[in-house]
């Protein structure tokens, strides 16, 4: 059993496969088949892309698929371990988890980070428990620390762009500014991504918005790997200068973790953080990147996000193709 929670748990080979799979179903090369297989997508948090895509993906491959929202399709889920259930909980993570099991081939989860403590929020709590009692394979739609499906989406949007071969390509990771702090799930995911591709990463970021050390340590034993390189600045020119790719997206202070208006007051000197024109004339004719949804005249301008080089709905689109792909290999465990 083999479930998809970080691409970091997959070699290079295997992504490159699923990818492949993705880009011949896309231009109708192939066609799969997953008739009588089921799965169960359960929304701890809200969605649009991910529910239409993941939806229509089993669809479209012939399963079936059941979608909750839970909290309001199901009870409410106690996750700590040994608690003497008389509070909101009314049903423990490990009973929901045993019986979603044995309806479902796989379970899609969906749980981004509580906010207030880091450390217990790292632990990805409710993934890692679906993972441990379910049974079957889980497939990760989001959670405290990683978002494998986006970035899988967003490889595949690159190399249709700059072909297969994406060691040495230069890409501006960088930070922006957000009325609001947000999860890390996906600037850890693509910076994991582009250093196991071999991408030469400039990680952008103001100095109080370093990601968590276990993952920056990842992607650096990943990168040297697979002969790439990570640097990490808070010079805004340095970040963008001949980038080939630009990929934004906001992040909460581990700093201010749990402290939201201590964060917000903070941020006021941060406005100045917004992909615009004058920072992508600093690269080489970037593409822009973001997973969506995205706040116009904050993260990104007007004039970047619809100019000729945005790829964000491509990225979207994207996640239909690389999920059937992802369906696909982890129910038939094609993946060797």
């Amino acid at each position: 059993m083999k479930h998809f929670i970080t691409i970091s748990d997959y070699t290079v080979e295997q992504l490159e496969k699923m990818i492949d799979t993705a880009i011949d179903l896309k231009q109708g090369k192939t066609g799969l088949n997953l008739s009588g297989k089921n799965l169960v997508l359960l929304f701890f948090n809200p969605s649009l892309r991910t529910r239409i895509s993941f939806e229509l993906a089993m669809k479209q491959l012939g399963g079936n698929v059941v979608t909750l929202n839970t909290g309001e399709d199901t009870w409410k889920l106690e996750t700590e371990e040994g608690v003497v259930m008389n509070g909101a909980g009314v049903e423990h993570i490990k009973d929901a988890a045993r019986v979603v099991g044995r309806y479902g081939d796989a379970i899609g989860i969906r749980a981004f980070a509580a906010g207030q403590n880091w450390e217990e929020d790292r632990k990805d709590p409710v993934i890692e428990a679906f993972a441990k009692y379910a049974g079957v394979p889980i497939i990760n739609m989001e959670s405290s620390l990683y978002h494998p499906n986006q970035v899988l989406a967003d490889i595949m949007t690159i190399r249709e762009k700059y072909g297969k071969s994406l060691k040495g390509l230069p890409i501006t990771i960088t930070w922006a500014n957000h009325p609001k702090p947000l999860p890390m799930a996906v600037p850890n995911s693509i910076l994991l991504a582009a250093a196991i591709f071999g991408m030469d990463v400039r990680f952008l970021r103001p100095p109080e918005y370093d990601l968590d050390g276990m993952i920056m340590e990842r992607a650096r034993d990943l990168s040297e790997k697979a002969g790439g390189k990570i640097t990490v600045t808070d010079n805004i020119e340095d970040g963008f200068k001949n980038s080939k790719v630009v990929y934004a997206k906001s992040w909460g202070s581990l700093q201010f973790y749990g402290r939201y208006e201590l964060e917000r007051e903070h941020r006021k000197q941060l406005r100045h953080w917004i992909v615009d024109d004058e920072k992508m004339n600093f690269t080489d004719s970037a593409v822009f990147m973001h997973c969506l949804p995205v706040r116009r005249g904050v993260v990104v301008s007007d004039s970047v996000i619809d100019s000729s080089n945005s790829v964000v709905y491509d990225e979207a689109e994207n996640r239909l193709h690389v999920q059937r792909s992802v369906l696909y290999h982890i129910l038939t465990a094609a993946l060797k």
